[in-house]
């Protein structure tokens, strides 16, 4: 079997990764050298549970500090990622790409345009490792540009590389926490103060045609997730307007910003 000088460099930058692993540089490490295979414009590391996604490691803002637009994301604005959504409906050890996972109208949400192209701004890709049955360690890689599919196959064969490394860190990741019981942002209850302002509060029914609505899936898409009719489901989303007396989603998707606060 005949190696390539590439076929060693990868290897030899892998064993020094591993001599890494429990010193605090190892995240960082990890992105650059998969930022000789593929475009890394940004990145974080979380867990995914069933709450705020927990922050292990991420790329300083522009001026060095925390990114604003990233802090509105852990907020409640996880709320609407796809990859977040994806990750809570079917949690599992995978690489997952931006248009395995995007609704059929994520580029006309306002999510979209007011966060994701601004802070991701144009794919993204996430290398998800499940830790247990709550839990899903991910690593998220953000481009400026599209990833081409020369990319995509060279991450896709460095993936069991990868996920074994971040597996193996988590045992020096010693402030993370485990799920608990406590009060997190959840859909069912982010207009709770709208709510009680309301005549005839929101069912349970029209609360998820919002939030599918706002994270960019199609009246055709919400059909099919809720088991209904294309047209209940825009009866659903009259009535839901009508009790917050607003005419467009983008204002639902303001209210939704004002109850963050």
């Amino acid at each position: 079997m005949n190696m390539t000088l590439q076929d060693m460099a990868w290897h030899q930058a892998v064993g020094r990764l591993i001599e890494v692993l429990d010193r605090p540089n190892f995240w960082l490490a990890l992105v650059r050298l998969l930022g000789r295979y593929i475009a890394v414009d940004s990145w974080v590391v979380l867990i995914f549970s069933n709450g705020r996604p927990q922050v292990l490691a991420e790329c300083p803002g522009k001026d060095g500090g925390p990114d604003p637009l990233f802090q509105d994301y852990l907020n409640r604005l996880y709320l609407l990622d796809p990859f977040y959504l994806a990750n809570r409906e079917a949690p599992q050890s995978a690489i997952v790409w931006l248009a395995d996972v995007a609704p059929e109208c994520f580029e006309q949400t306002d999510y979209y345009q007011r966060y994701f192209r601004l802070n991701v701004v144009a794919d993204e890709v996430h290398i998800n490792v499940q830790l247990d049955a709550e839990r899903t360690l991910s690593l998220s890689l953000g481009s400026e540009g599209l990833f081409s599919p020369e990319q995509i196959a060279l991450l896709t064969l460095t993936q069991s590389w990868v996920a074994g490394l971040m597996r193996q860190r988590m045992a020096f990741e010693r402030e993370v926490q485990e799920p608990t019981a406590s009060p997190t942002p959840s859909w069912e209850n982010w207009l709770d103060s709208a709510d009680q302002q309301l005549d005839t509060p929101l069912t349970a029914r029209e609360l998820e045609v919002g939030r599918l609505m706002l994270s960019g899936c199609s009246n055709k898409e919400i059909a099919r997730k809720l088991t209904i009719s294309a047209e209940t489901v825009k009866v659903h989303r009259k009535h839901m307007y009508s009790k917050l007396g607003i005419k467009s989603q983008s204002e639902l998707f303001s209210l939704f910003l004002k109850a963050q606060g």
